[in-house]
């Protein structure tokens, strides 16, 4: 029996997200001998690579690794922002609704949620900024978060020249553009283009390693220097400051350096999956909604709770809001994963 079989007594295929991925034997040997130091002393070379490469391939100046993709938004926050700001996001965003309340915590702001469907026109954009306001009534814009690829929105991308657009009229108004670009290589790869596109055209920027890249653990927040100079405190603040932090970044760069181009078969296989759903009579799926990896489609006659729950002992996938369930594509998905998954599926929706 080879790996790919899966008999009734065998795991189930875990579509609930591209965080489950595991890493592959390369990235366990990098790891195993990595070079490592004192990270909070700067002096792991591991990570001094890791953070070199990021800023390098994002068209930025200086790099700084984190322990997650959500604490190096909270540091955008913090470094962007003072308490009492306003932040625009759209809608859906990771940072408004999957942070646990952290910026208000932390960095102390509000959020303005702007547009739908994770994209905002420029029309919305400059309608939502309040400038600041001589009688205090208003909270000053101070940031601008773009999300991108957008989770909620199905894995949305939003170009380079979309980002300009928008960021040329907050740094217009005096804000400051972050991009919290956990699948931002699922953007690259989807758009065919370079990373450093989106960079050069906001003030900073965030990417996971550990989604469909396939490291364990980490994000890495690029900026200018100075301005990384200032995150470094804050990640310390945060309780971020790792020691012989190169185990987990030689991941990080073995991902960056091996496993990028893998991520168009992520895309391919969620395109297979949608067109399979989209022949069940008990699902109402829009094909053209499929962007990158992420695939959301609507139970009929069931609820996604419901469906989740039945399948879950041979396919698992996450309810997901408004009644739809999300399903995941990532590195450790075979195509005769995806394939027995859609006949569970089929069977299931027919």
């Amino acid at each position: 029996m080879t790996n790919n079989d899966h008999p009734v007594s065998s795991p189930a295929i875990d579509f609930r997200s591209d965080t489950l991925t595991q890493p592959s034997e390369g990235m366990r040997q990098a790891m195993a001998q990595a070079s490592v130091g004192d990270d909070v002393f700067g002096e792991d070379p591991t990570v001094n690579a890791l953070q070199a490469k990021a800023a390098e391939l994002m068209g930025m100046e200086a790099g700084l690794f984190v322990p997650s993709g959500t604490m190096a938004n909270q540091i955008a926050m913090l470094a962007h922002c003072r308490r009492g700001d306003e932040v625009l996001v759209g809608w859906g965003a990771h940072s408004f609704l999957y942070e646990s309340g952290g910026g208000a915590v932390l960095a102390g702001v509000q959020f303005q949620v702007v547009g739908r469907n994770g994209y905002f026109s420029p029309y919305e954009l400059k309608s939502a900024i309040h400038s600041e306001d001589p009688s205090g009534h208003c909270a000053p814009s101070t940031l601008l978060m773009i999300e991108n690829t957008h989770n909620r929105g199905g894995g949305k991308w939003i170009s380079p020249e979309q980002v300009g657009e928008l960021a040329a009229i907050a740094h217009h108004q005096g804000l400051a553009v972050h991009i919290d670009g956990a699948r931002l290589w699922n953007a690259a790869v989807a758009a065919g283009r370079s990373p450093k596109e989106w960079g050069e055209r906001v003030d900073s920027l965030t990417f996971c390693l550990s989604k469909g890249l396939g490291a364990p653990i980490g994000s890495v927040l690029c900026g200018s220097k100075e301005w990384i100079k200032k995150a470094h405190r804050y990640r310390k603040m945060l309780g971020g400051g790792m020691r012989q932090a190169g185990i987990i970044a030689a991941a990080g760069l073995y991902a960056l350096e091996n496993q990028v181009d893998d991520l168009a078969l992520d895309h391919a296989r969620a395109q297979r999956l949608a067109k399979a759903l989209s022949e069940c009579s008990q699902v109402d799926i829009n094909l053209d909604s499929v962007h990158t990896n992420i695939v959301l489609f609507t139970p009929l006659n069931v609820s996604p709770k419901e469906a989740c729950a039945a399948l879950n002992d041979r396919v698992r996938v996450l309810p997901f809001g408004q009644g739809q369930i999300r399903a995941v594509l990532h590195r450790n998905i075979s195509d005769s994963d995806l394939e027995m998954a859609i006949k569970v599926l089929k069977d299931y929706f027919a």
